[in-house]
């Protein structure tokens, strides 16, 4: 993204793929990551992640959301093919972020995954 500026980077592998996770900040101060996939030899951004408030979130996203726990964190992770999972986070066991539900967006309907998201 134009104006991006990298604070971090970190390698690591997941599901036998190898990613970059590169975070960092836009020039209105928003921190964003970009995870970073190689396939083939060839680099390329799969999923591009921000913190919102679950306010922001779509209505069909949250009324989607019937998990019974509040959100206290909701990472948007739009992917390179365009649709959104929303990831969130709620208390569990005194851990902020301890449960967790994933809702894909594809900008017309909300699915509440029943297994994790590949990326």
């Amino acid at each position: 993204r134009a104006g991006f500026t990298a604070a971090e980077a970190q390698a690591e592998t997941r599901d036998g793929r190898r990613y970059y996770d590169v975070e960092g900040t836009l020039p209105d101060g928003t921190e964003i990551e970009f995870d970073i996939m190689e396939e083939d030899g060839v680099w390329r951004v799969v999923e591009t992640q921000r913190d919102i408030a679950f306010a922001d979130a779509p209505d069909e996203v949250r009324a989607a959301h019937t998990a019974g726990f509040a959100p206290g964190r909701v990472i948007e992770s739009t992917q390179a093919d365009g649709l959104v999972i929303y990831e969130l986070f709620g208390e569990a066991g005194g851990d902020p972020e301890g449960r967790k539900v994933e809702v894909k967006w594809d900008g017309h309907r909300a699915e509440v995954l029943g297994e994790e998201w590949a990326h």
